[in-house]
């Protein structure tokens, strides 16, 4: 019998009808042999109001919807937030497999955990060699949340495909720099979901479980880390968050 395998699928609605992609998703990759049970389908609310409602709809399309909360989406980190208890429901209920953060950083989802029933079971989070977020890792960690990241090849900024460390130590492996510092972000025990519309790209991301990095290339490439966003500016700035709140709808 041929030995069984399993797909993590991770795709975004952003702003999109929830519901309606959900069904579509489903049906497209069915056809190419996808079995649900196996696939882990990722929306992302991006505040209140209509769009938590597309949402709710998108949970009720697909049973194996991991949520993903952008933290604008919650004015208010108690129970008693209207979005905390419909998405909390969902997941007791059985309509969602999990639910995750995104840009919370530690202050956030210890707030978030201390206030809630259900902790988040992951966090998305700009990470990449550049901004390895090792503090927030250590405060995951210890609330067992699991740390995906989002633009783990940080966008091409800093002067990411030109990089010495990460080209010299592909050579070794022969493998490119960016398939490095994936699969930096692999062994750190860190979901990766790299984005590409290209296929020789997808497959070049895909081509990264083949071969570890040493101890020493382990050691060398944790010296990048910067300490500090290079996508995002910082949710501690309040211009940023000012920003922010002017996107989500008004009471």
């Amino acid at each position: 019998m041929a030995k069984e395998k399993t797909y993590d699928v991770f795709i975004s609605y952003r702003r999109q009808g929830g519901a309606e992609k959900a069904e579509l998703t489903k049906g497209e990759l069915s056809k190419r042999g996808f079995r649900e049970t196996r696939m882990f389908m990722d929306t992302r609310s991006l505040s209140s109001g209509n769009y938590m409602e597309g949402i709710l709809k998108a949970i009720d399309a697909s049973r194996n919807l991991v949520v993903i909360v952008t933290k604008d989406s919650f004015r208010n980190l108690s129970e008693e937030s209207p979005s905390v208890k419909e998405i909390s429901h969902a997941l007791k209920v059985g309509k969602c497999r999990a639910i995750g953060v995104s840009n919370f950083y530690p202050d956030h989802f210890i707030d978030f955990a201390a206030n809630n029933e259900i902790v988040p079971m992951v966090n998305q989070i700009e990470t990449h060699v550049f901004q390895q977020q090792v503090e927030s890792r250590r405060y995951m960690d210890e609330l067992g949340i699991a740390h995906m990241s989002w633009g783990p090849l940080a966008e091409g900024k800093n002067g990411f495909f030109t990089n010495e460390t990460l080209i010299s130590i592909g050579a070794k492996y022969g493998k490119t720099g960016p398939q490095v510092a994936l699969r930096y972000l692999i062994e750190r025990g860190v979901i990766i979901i790299p984005k590409s519309s290209r296929k020789e790209r997808m497959a070049e991301n895909l081509n990264i479980f083949d071969f570890s990095l040493s101890a020493e290339d382990m050691d060398a490439l944790l010296k990048l880390d910067t300490g500090a966003p290079v996508v995002m500016p910082s949710h501690h700035n309040p211009e940023i968050v000012k920003w922010f709140m002017s996107m989500l709808p008004k009471k």
